[in-house]
């Protein structure tokens, strides 16, 4: 007979996995377009009045928060799940502002925000 640990309230142990993989994916890919969007354009400021720089900066902040929101859906617990996934869905929007992370980005972090909300927990 096997002895087990009860689960202390935390739900059933099922975590929303690919709406944290697909949504970390995309955050990572919307980071690094920032980061390339907001280094050609301090290069090109000259040409561009600084606005290549500040796009990339909203790029890198988009890419961030999805990131934090990733590591932080991926819990047992769903209103947790449902509100970070909700934040992940509009700093993927918002990243649009910088091509949305080679447009992948955006699409892998709607699609694991999406993934989010559906979550059963």
């Amino acid at each position: 007979m096997a002895i087990t640990k009860p689960n202390k309230g935390r739900g059933n142990g099922n975590k929303p996995t690919a709406a944290f993989i697909l949504t970390l994916f995309g955050g990572i890919l919307v980071l690094l377009a920032g980061i390339l969007i907001a280094v050609v354009g301090a290069v090109a400021t000259i040409f561009l009045a600084g606005i290549g720089g500040a796009i990339g900066l909203v790029g890198i902040i988009s890419g961030i928060v999805m990131i934090i929101s990733a590591v932080m859906m991926n819990s047992t617990n769903k209103s947790k799940v449902t509100t970070w996934s909700i934040i992940a869905l509009v700093f993927s929007l918002i990243s649009l502002a910088n091509g949305g992370g080679f447009i992948i980005g955006f699409i892998l972090g709607l699609v694991g925000g999406i993934l989010g909300l559906t979550y059963k927990g």
